[in-house]
């Protein structure tokens, strides 16, 4: 096998257009909202599992603990990948505009 790797095509700058740079940063966008409403949306579950009272069949461990958040933020990022709340959505199409009529 041969690995032979042409210099010259290591530093050859590729220019990205203005749509592509607007369609990532549009992608961006897109999945910062995704991931704010996936942060709220675990936020909002730690809350709500706090009102659980104590007690039941088995004792609260620490591992317990840890599996219920891991669960709370795996349950949180599902929602907002769907779209469940729609705060990603309505976040995305008001600051989606300052991307799109931004010039190059």
């Amino acid at each position: 096998m041969d690995f032979k790797v042409d210099i010259r095509t290591q530093h050859t700058a590729t220019k990205i257009s203005p749509t592509n740079k607007k369609s990532r940063d549009l992608q961006n966008l897109k999945t910062s909202c995704q991931e704010f409403e996936s942060i709220y949306v675990n936020e909002m579950l730690k809350t709500a599992r706090k009102t659980i009272p104590e007690g039941g069949l088995f004792e609260k461990s620490n591992g317990t603990e840890i599996f219920e958040g891991m669960l709370d933020m795996e349950q949180a990022r599902k929602i907002s990948q769907n779209s469940s709340l729609g705060l990603a959505n309505a976040m995305y199409k008001q600051m989606a505009h300052l991307i799109e009529d931004r010039k190059e």
